[in-house]
């Protein structure tokens, strides 16, 4: 069987990296680029950059990465999904719900593969954290954490943190726990000086009980990737920019402190870091989308999936925008 043919529109920061792992990867071979602006960062080598979607469909490709600007997304990604053509569009999965639903449509009604580049999911740190769960290691979970915080990324312009940042957090957790949201109230700001939210505070509930928090912002000069999932049993901590996996078990030998041994919580017991295989998120998550393209098994964030992402995203911002009303008012 030959190898099946892909192209990529959007040749910035993304682009470039879905470009080098196409290149590294079997079954697949990178026939065809596009970016309207041009390729800033010599991606294409010795191809021709395009400029359009049109130029890129007319190549003959079987399946193509959409790493345009999330503003373009749906535009793009109708074109492709309407020359059947099976796309990863990178997340979030398009500038707002209604665009999002119209490209579940697209490429649902024809049969094809439209997956969202929720990379965070192929973490090899929280593909084991999921493993573990679902094995029991934490027994009944009662909260999942995350803490995602960086600098501003001059590269983002046509979105806010939420959308950009915080749906890595909603996705990942949403997966994690095989649950859904019931329940979220949130508080957003400012401070960058541009039209999107720079910083929010989110806090909510899944239809299981699980109790979530997520801290996300683009001003801190600080760069973390943390989720912490408690349990009955201890905690995992999941470093995705390390991809370590730390096990906290609660304690079980008895102490004879009187002072200690009256508190009636948990007590610290073995810290166990796991040593797991670390294969590269991007990678894994390209084999993916390979593999259910050639109808081997579909492991990728589907359209429906970083849908529900989307809404959620835009539930919390909807619930920060009505806080702060209320707080204006109670003030």
């Amino acid at each position: 069987m030959s190898d099946l043919r892909v192209g990529i529109i959007g040749l910035g920061m993304m682009g470039r990296h879905h470009a080098r792992v196409v290149r590294e990867i079997s079954g697949v071979e990178l026939v065809a680029v596009a970016d309207p602006f041009g390729d800033v960062h010599g991606v294409a080598g010795s191809l021709t950059a395009l400029e359009s979607v049109d130029q890129l469909i007319a190549t003959g490709i079987d399946m193509a990465v959409c790493a345009v600007p999330t503003a373009q997304h749906e535009d793009v990604g109708l074109a492709l999904a309407e020359a059947g053509v099976h796309t990863l569009i990178e997340k979030p999965i398009a500038h707002s719900v209604e665009a999002g639903e119209r490209l579940v449509e697209a490429f649902t009604s024809r049969g094809l593969i439209g997956a969202v580049g929720h990379v965070e999911r192929y973490n090899p740190a929280l593909q084991s954290l999921r493993a573990r769960m679902a094995n029991g290691d934490l027994g009944e979970i009662y909260q999942i954490a995350t803490r995602r915080q960086g600098p501003f990324p001059a590269r983002i312009a046509d979105v806010g943190v939420v959308k950009d940042l915080a749906t890595h957090d909603i996705d990942l957790t949403a997966w994690l726990a095989q649950s859904h949201y019931v329940g979220i109230s949130a508080q957003t700001t400012t401070r960058s000086g541009r039209e999107h939210e720079d910083m929010i505070a989110v806090t909510g509930r899944l239809a299981d009980g699980t109790i979530t928090n997520h801290l996300v912002n683009w001003l801190s000069p600080m760069k973390e990737r943390v989720t912490v999932v408690t349990g009955e049993k201890g905690a995992f901590v999941a470093d995705t920019l390390t991809a370590d996996l730390t096990f906290h078990g609660n304690g079980v030998i008895d102490t004879e402190w009187a002072s200690v041994a009256n508190f009636r919580g948990v007590s610290e017991g073995d810290v166990i870091r796991f040593a797991i295989p670390k294969p590269e998120p991007l990678r894994t998550e390209h084999e993916c989308f390979r593999d259910a393209v050639l109808g081997v098994a579909d492991r990728t964030v589907d359209l429906a999936q970083g849908l529900e992402t989307l809404r959620t995203a835009e539930w919390a911002l909807a619930a920060a925008q009505e806080s702060g009303r209320q707080s204006l008012v109670t003030r």
